[in-house]
């Protein structure tokens, strides 16, 4: 008789990795501001991604001014979570989520090299230095597929695109 996979394994889960928009530059860096065209560029993707996020997603930003006003843009509530401050590496900013089995809908609104490397470590499963534009998101679903557990790159999508 073979192995059944787990309910965990059964469930589909989304996580949506958000980089924060266009910021001041300065210091201290947790304090920088949204710019005109980064509070613009989080509108804008916040009006794409409004449309098409559940209602029940659950939704996590850096402590980071930057990262929280983008999160703003969305006019939902959300979470600030330290574990996805500045400093913060890709297999931190998975467990924080629950990836891969938590299930639902994850956005989490963050920062490069992070968001980078935890979009390489998803679809590679080595945490690469890839590179997230400001303001942009990649949508990725964990799903069953013939039955194995399969990581999906839904969308990426960057402020001048919607």
């Amino acid at each position: 008789m073979a192995n059944k996979p787990s309910a965990a394994a059964d469930k589909t889960m989304d996580i949506i990795l958000w980089r924060h928009a266009e910021a001041e530059d300065g210091t201290p860096d947790a304090k920088r501001k949204l710019t005109e065209r980064g509070r613009k560029q989080a509108k804008q993707v916040a009006r794409w991604l409004g449309k098409r996020l559940p209602a029940d997603a659950r939704i996590l930003a850096s402590p980071a001014v930057r990262a929280v006003q983008t999160a703003e843009a969305l006019e939902r509530p959300f979470e600030e979570l330290g574990k996805l401050g500045t400093g913060a590496s890709a297999a931190s900013l998975l467990g924080a989520v629950g990836w891969p089995h938590a299930g639902g809908t994850v956005l989490v609104v963050g920062h490069q090299p992070t968001l980078g490397r935890a979009a390489a470590l998803l679809l590679t499963g080595d945490a690469a230095d890839w590179s997230v534009r400001k303001g942009a998101l990649w949508w990725f679903t964990r799903r069953m597929r013939n039955g194995s557990e399969e990581t999906v790159l839904r969308a990426v999508i960057a402020p001048d695109l919607v």
